[in-house]
């Protein structure tokens, strides 16, 4: 064992024979940088044809669910009901809604809980 310190396997910046065992990026200056991209940002597209299905049954849901809801639980699913779409940019945008929406659904208890996992594949779907 030596009181020498051995260079050939430092993570110092300072010394030019360092290895390093994960990926390095040095970014200088530049605009929009995103560094290593190991796959698509924000994930694949979700399958149209399962979200708008995803999508309808959550406001189907929400039609059965109204009757057990308070007036302001009510009254903040009817101004939900119109940003529901099938859109998947217009609901990852909405996505505060979705989640006042599986509030509203877990807080009525069982009878939610249809409503609430709709809104989990959603958001599933969504890659949220």
């Amino acid at each position: 064992m030596s009181d020498t310190p051995s260079n050939s396997n430092s993570n110092s910046n300072s010394n030019s024979n360092a290895n390093y065992y994960a990926p390095v990026v040095n970014m200088n200056d530049g605009q929009g940088n995103v560094g290593i991209n190991y796959g698509t940002i924000g994930g694949a597209a979700p399958d149209a044809d399962q979200l708008r299905a995803t999508v309808e049954e959550l406001i189907r849901l929400l039609g059965e669910l109204r009757p057990h809801l308070t007036p302001d639980q009510d009254r903040a699913v009817e101004r939900a009901l119109p940003v529901l779409t099938p859109d998947p940019g217009a609901l990852r945008e909405r996505g505060l809604v979705l989640g006042r929406l599986a509030q509203i659904a877990a807080a009525v208890g069982a009878v939610g809980q249809p409503a609430a996992e709709a809104v989990n594949r959603l958001f599933t779907l969504l890659g949220s």
